[in-house]
């Protein structure tokens, strides 16, 4: 694991905490930006997935 792939996921995890706690509340703002938050989580982890596995074929060379 590389620090991409944990801190997107960390991202991942805060911002479906965040949705969750904007649904319990009713704001439809921290809903939206709890959405977004894991959007950038998902992408964070795709890049360091993208970085492991470039790491992981270098390593078969």
């Amino acid at each position: 694991m590389n620090k991409d792939q944990i801190k997107g996921t960390a991202k991942d995890i805060a911002g479906k905490a965040q949705q969750d706690m904007g649904e319990l509340t009713g704001s439809k703002e921290q809903q939206a930006k709890g959405l977004a938050k894991q959007g950038e989580g998902k992408i964070q982890k795709g890049v360091g997935d993208a970085k492991e596995s470039v790491k992981d074929a270098a390593d078969k060379l």
